[in-house]
């Protein structure tokens, strides 16, 4: 599932593809922007910043999300795709490599300059050279919705999706429909930081400690299954700020009573 930690790294490849090189192809495959062609410009840096991608092209940029399926490859030019061309959304390519945007649920090229349109709502990013934690905290700690739910809102901080959100509340003894405003934010900010920094050099996101499958995760994904801890049975619930944005919820109800 992408989150923050595989949208940073997916930056950091596409950067080390494209940056510097001139592009040769240039093909977006979504109304909004299908017309918009970049070849003869440079690509000058690639950026994460949340769940968002930003390729800064000549005075443009691309901006794209992943949501929950997208994903980018990178391929030798001229090199068949791996998966079908008619989920391609976005085509970026330059002499040395052609990366390519499958399934992406967010796609627009506009000026550089205007980013903050598409990127400004959101809260401090943990994996970003800026990251202000004091901020993160105060904008979590203002939000009476479930902690769960305020965790997931990108305003409050960027770069949690809905795994981070199970594993920090476990970690942390809090039970997912606690308010926001009644948790220490610090601390949990804090927790789920040092996990997603961890995670950025792994091939598997990893919370336990322990790389083996079916190790990995406190509670996401292990309802009916015992605690790690007290060997209670863990609960699957949902949660969402609205019906539409409902997320699945993991906890063990002995672990997570605050």
């Amino acid at each position: 599932m992408p989150e923050g930690d595989t949208v940073y790294r997916t930056a950091e490849r596409l950067a080390a593809a494209l940056v510097g090189g001139e592009v040769t192809r240039f093909d977006i495959r979504v109304p909004r922007s299908a017309v918009a062609d970049l070849r003869g410009e440079t690509v000058t840096s690639v950026v994460a910043r949340g769940k968002h991608l930003l390729e800064r092209i000549g005075a443009y940029s691309l901006h794209s999300h992943l949501k929950m399926e997208g994903r980018w490859d990178v391929y030798a030019p001229g090199a068949r795709w791996r998966r079908p061309a008619y989920a391609a959304r976005a085509v970026v390519g330059t002499a040395r490599a052609e990366t390519v945007g499958f399934d992406l649920a967010m796609v627009e090229v506009l000026p550089t300059a205007e980013e903050e349109r598409v990127v400004g709502h959101l809260g401090p990013d943990p994996l970003a050279a800026d990251w202000d934690a004091a901020e993160a905290t105060r904008r979590l700690a203002a939000d009476p919705r479930p902690a769960h739910v305020a965790l997931l809102d990108q305003r409050n901080v960027a770069g949690f999706g809905n795994e981070y959100a199970n594993e920090m509340l476990f970690v942390r003894g809090i039970a997912p429909t606690t308010p926001a405003t009644e948790v220490d934010a610090a601390a949990l900010i804090d927790v789920g930081v040092r996990m997603i920094r961890a995670n950025l050099p792994r091939r598997e996101r990893t919370f336990t400690g322990d790389s083996r499958p079916g190790r990995r995760t406190w509670v996401y994904g292990r309802a009916g299954q015992p605690c790690r801890r007290c060997g209670t049975l863990i609960r699957e619930g949902s949660l969402g700020a609205s019906a539409t944005s409902e997320r699945n919820v993991f906890w063990c109800p002995v672990c997570q009573r605050a």
